[in-house]
């Protein structure tokens, strides 16, 4: 079995593809249309797990909200603080400034990363981890 994309929907297509291609750096993969929405599907390649933005035609003036399941979803990054520059200068804020986070195996060893939250066009939280 794999996992190969998780869908959500969006308010405004041009501002969530700015996001996810011009900050997150994904490639617009595919484009369906169907007789109420279009589908964008995202990633890295096609044999990598994606995201699909849904545009539906009838888009509520409110957006959509997130049930409280919903947590976040994460990407990697090479650079903190180019990401967080190139952020900025597109005019994001970020819900989590980035910080140290202590990481510990089943020894008792320790490991840093850091990590950082943003939003989405649509309000869904993305975790940032510098790898």
């Amino acid at each position: 079995m794999n996992f190969l994309h998780s869908m959500i929907r969006v308010k405004d297509i041009e501002k969530s593809l700015r996001f996810y291609k011009e900050l997150l750096g994904l490639n617009l993969l595919n484009k369906n249309s169907l007789e109420d929405c279009d589908l964008y599907f995202l990633g890295e390649s096609e044999k990598e797990c994606q995201i699909e933005l849904t545009y539906n035609y009838e888009t509520p003036a409110e957006g959509y909200s997130n049930g409280s399941g919903f947590g976040h979803f994460a990407f990697a990054t090479n650079n903190m603080s180019e990401f967080c520059l190139k952020a900025k200068e597109m005019g994001y804020d970020f819900l989590y400034e980035p910080f140290e986070l202590e990481l510990k195996d089943e020894k008792g060893n320790s490991s840093f990363k850091k990590i950082a939250f943003i939003k989405d066009p649509d309000g869904n939280e993305i975790e940032i981890i510098e790898e």
